[in-house]
């Protein structure tokens, strides 16, 4: 038995509790860590608020976990017992999702944390850096092409930035007068003015409007026009507008369906290492806060995000 946190049906926070729940023996090709970390997100919330029809309540949230690998099955010599790892999860499961004391996961969708780094900033990187390499491959750009992020001074947009100036991306973001300088040094090569003035300010950049936007503050049909005719949008949730304009394409970004590439995560570790993916952590919470950390996230304006501890 673990601690979890625990949804015990949709609802407000009153919902979220802590429970004991089994942990079961990892099966071939899957590894149990004894989860140090798990950090919050706004899908979270979501599950709070609808449930899953994938598994009966409770429901475990949390999709980004940091902590020591605590056993292996077979067939799994990648990673050893007391390796520190962070791991993508998938919540809407039986046995619950990354808030958890001990997790069983699949050895692919778990990777080595980064180098300087500590397990609660770890815990920031899998699911958000998989949402925006998948956002990335979604949309195609090649080197060279322009891309607009939207909510730039949030996680999620920190690393698709980030990824996209790898990628030999010209990138505008938006940012508040007092995120400016926080989000050009994310690698954006023009920071506008977020707000009403949106789509105005990235065609003053982008005459021609960008090739690709990914829109992490769901702007959704707010920012379609800062969108070249033919150009790509990818949506960070579910969102597909009633009618696309001048031949735009919306993609909509599922990232469970990247959980297992365990070579992205790789990546997401080595550039972490290297400095070039800023890991933030907004604040700290024990298990029994849960409730409260999930109150600041969907408040919003969190420069990072907050975290599960055990």
């Amino acid at each position: 038995m673990a601690r979890a946190v625990a949804i015990t049906a949709p609802g407000g926070l009153e919902v979220v509790t802590v429970i004991d729940r089994p942990v079961r023996e990892p099966e071939p090709g899957e590894v149990r860590i004894a989860v140090a970390a798990a950090a919050v997100n706004p899908t979270d919330l979501y599950l709070r608020v609808h449930g899953t029809d994938a598994a009966p309540p409770p429901w475990t949230p949390g999709m980004d976990a940091a902590g020591t690998i605590e056993a292996v099955g077979d067939g799994v010599d990648r990673l050893l017992v007391g390796d520190e790892v962070m791991a993508a999860v998938l919540p809407r499961r039986p046995e619950g999702g990354a808030q958890a004391e001990l997790v069983v996961v699949p050895a692919a969708s778990v990777v080595a944390i980064p180098d300087g780094a500590t397990l609660v900033e770890a815990s920031t990187l899998p699911m958000n850096g998989l949402t925006a390499l998948r956002a990335l491959e979604l949309l195609g750009l090649a080197a060279g092409q322009t891309l607009a992020v939207t909510g730039g001074a949030g996680l999620l947009a920190s690393y698709a930035i980030s990824l996209a100036k790898e990628a030999g991306l010209r990138v505008l973001a938006d940012a508040g007068p007092s995120d400016e300088a926080l989000v050009a040094g994310f690698g954006a090569d023009v920071v506008v003015a977020r707000g009403e003035g949106f789509v105005d300010a990235v065609r003053e950049a982008a005459p021609g409007g960008v090739d690709g936007l990914i829109d992490t503050a769901l702007l959704h049909d707010a920012a379609v026009g800062a969108v070249r005719d033919g150009g790509r949008i990818a949506a960070v949730r579910d969102w597909q507008p009633s009618a696309t304009p001048r031949g735009i394409v919306v993609e909509g970004v599922s990232v469970v369906e990247t959980f297992e590439r365990t070579a992205w995560l790789q990546e997401l570790r080595r550039l972490a290492s290297a400095g070039r993916l800023a890991l933030r952590v907004s604040g700290e919470y024990p298990p029994e806060r849960a409730a409260e950390a999930q109150r600041v996230t969907g408040a919003g304006g969190l420069r990072g995000r907050a975290v599960i501890v055990f």
